[in-house]
């Protein structure tokens, strides 16, 4: 493989994981990882790729969001099999935040026919989900609608987290990163996000491999913020390395 075409699939995979890993990366292209290394000093360089330790991550935009039904068709399978782990680790009579994003519906879905829940949730898609499940107390935030998402933000909904302390809040992310912390694209939503941090006693994050090593616009908080992640099987290892790194326990659906 000439070196411009494996400089072409590098970008390829940066693109499609959002990080990738220099012993990863040796073996899929077949050459050594001081090769590989040099490669993604190129590739950083030219403003492709971002270098960290052990690998490199997308140097996407962190301002632009895809629409919510564009993401919603993209590792749909990944998101299920979080969606289905996430909800495994709600237990009957707690009290939970459900956050916005495709991830979060995988979990809403997941958690269809659970019993003595209560659950919070800024998405109106969350709550069309779950709104004939008799057996779940459905709240919520109010506040200004983000069509494209269904999604509240703003003063009240900010604020409708200020009374209560839930036991979790299952968050959903633009980019979760082990320098830059966790991330999303929209400020107002971020807003959201660490209101509800603040009200739960643990923090679930639930975000398929695109996602990692990713850096989105707004900060929600650092790694810490979560107690576990829950990603898919494709996931970059030396992304989760980093992840657990920061004491963040990583569970793969």
């Amino acid at each position: 493989m000439d070196v411009k075409t494996r400089r072409e699939l590098l970008v390829k995979l940066l693109e499609e994981r959002g990080a990738v890993g220099v012993s990863e990366a040796s073996g899929s292209v077949k050459v050594s990882q001081m090769t590989i290394r040099r490669d993604l000093q190129v590739l950083a360089r030219a403003g492709l790729a971002v270098r960290v330790h052990g690998g490199a991550v997308a140097a996407a935009s962190t301002s632009y969001e895809q629409p919510f039904s564009g993401r919603a068709e993209r590792n749909v399978e990944a998101k299920q099999r979080i969606g289905a782990v996430a909800a495994g680790l709600v237990g009957d009579g707690e009290t939970v935040i459900l956050d916005v994003g495709t991830t979060a519906m995988q979990v809403a879905a997941a958690l269809v026919g659970r019993r003595n829940l209560t659950i919070l949730t800024p998405s109106l898609r969350a709550l069309s989900v779950l709104q004939d499940q008799e057996g779940i107390q459905l709240m919520t935030t109010g506040g200004v609608l983000r069509r494209g998402e269904l999604s509240l933000t703003g003063e009240l909904a900010e604020k409708a987290f200020s009374d209560f302390r839930f036991d979790t809040f299952i968050m959903g992310v633009g980019g979760v990163h082990p320098v830059h912390g966790l991330t999303e694209f929209n400020p107002a939503d971020a807003r959201v996000k660490r209101c509800a941090l603040a009200s739960a006693g643990r923090c679930v994050v639930v975000a398929d491999h695109s996602k990692l090593g990713r850096i989105a616009f707004s900060r929600i908080g650092p790694l810490t913020a979560a107690r576990y992640l829950v990603t898919d099987r494709e996931a970059d290892g030396g992304a989760l390395d980093a992840i657990r790194s920061e004491g963040v326990e990583v569970i793969l659906a």
